[in-house]
């Protein structure tokens, strides 16, 4: 078992090991009393994984219920969290009481939103299920539901009790979902870590222990710098401006990791064209994106997509922050006026 702790408001551990599912309960009952303990799944990992977490949590003194929601982006919704909500009153839990996300990503900042604003904050626990959510998405902190106008606009920095990742969870994904996933590891290798992406390039496994565990201390050392968003954070965001405008003008048929994937390949083409980034970095990207089954492309045009990103919470006031890699490993925050996204985009786009 790895284990890497997070110096963030909250401190906590992010454990990472083969079966860690089955000493969910033990790992938890370090860091929480024996409570009620609401697992919230969806219909696609709840009959895989639901009950074995259940058996850990009940085995080490919790008290676990399961709550289910409809797999895909679809439960990020107001609805569902009013729902989940209203369940956890009328079931009267407790501040006492904690929550755990057992799931991907969606299911991760669902359930911690819930955690955040539920009798203004309860204790939660990171389960993921998927290999975006264990190197990405269940660490940090961040937590958030999307609104009509766009994606996570309404959402809370509340940090987990703890992470418990088991790669042994990674094995049910269907090949595209764990494609999904390497979208964001080469994210990190594109932003600071060229000896990762260069491992990547080699055949190593990006579901293996040792490339989450540095996905995740990478995004780590990031985290308690700037666990707020304010500055050096937003490197985490390669790719994402773009990829959320496509998720948005896709409505959501392209996946997250497909998106990112597209994105980050987009502005660095763009930072190519400017003469920022080699023309080999954009090559040796494109080839690993790939090789690692993910798409380069999309079929929106600049102007579509320059006026879905616009309503992005990245955009302050009349400007936008996008991160541009200068080269594989060397990736730098640029705060751009609003009226010139589009133009970056058309340059990016093929």
């Amino acid at each position: 078992m790895i284990t890497i702790p997070v110096q963030a408001s909250k401190p906590y551990s992010v454990h990472i090991g083969h079966g860690l599912l089955a000493k969910a309960g033990d790992l938890a009952a370090k860091v929480l009393c024996p409570c009620r303990a609401l697992i919230v799944s969806d219909d696609n990992v709840s009959p895989l994984y639901a009950d074995a977490l259940a058996q850990s949590l009940q085995a080490a003194g919790f008290v676990p219920e399961l709550y289910v929601v409809a797999h895909g982006e679809g439960s990020k919704s107001l609805q569902t969290l009013a729902d989940l909500l209203e369940h956890m009153a009328a079931q009267k839990y407790t501040r006492t009481d904690a929550m755990f996300a057992l799931g991907g990503g969606v299911v991760g900042d669902l359930c911690g939103f819930a955690a955040s604003v539920y009798l203004r904050g309860i204790p939660f626990v990171q389960i993921p299920t998927t290999l975006l959510a264990c190197v990405d998405s269940s660490v940090g902190g961040k937590t958030a539901i999307n609104l009509t106008a766009g994606k996570n606009l309404a959402g809370a920095f509340y940090q987990p009790s703890l992470v418990i990742c088991d790669p042994d969870t990674l094995r049910s994904l269907p090949p595209e979902i764990l494609s999904d996933g390497c979208a964001e590891v080469i994210k990190y290798g594109v932003i600071n870590d060229r000896e990762l992406f260069c491992m990547l390039k080699q055949g190593t496994s990006p579901a293996c222990e040792c490339v989450i565990a540095r996905c995740v201390q990478n995004k780590r050392d990031v985290v308690e710098q700037d666990e707020f968003d304010t500055g050096l954070r937003q490197l985490l965001n390669l790719g994402h401006t773009v990829a959320h405008a496509i998720e948005k003008c896709s409505d959501f048929a392209i996946s997250h990791g497909s998106a990112v994937a597209i994105g980050s390949v987009t502005i660095m083409r763009a930072a190519v064209a400017r003469g920022l980034c080699p023309a080999k970095d954009l090559d040796a990207l494109i080839a690993l994106t790939a090789q690692l089954g993910l798409p380069t492309s999309c079929e929106y045009s600049a102007e579509q997509l320059a006026n879905a990103a616009l309503s992005d919470k990245k955009r302050t006031g009349g400007s936008i922050t996008l991160v541009v890699p200068y080269a594989i490993g060397d990736s730098r925050l640029c705060k751009i006026p609003a009226s010139e996204l589009q133009a970056w985009f058309a340059a990016g786009l093929i």
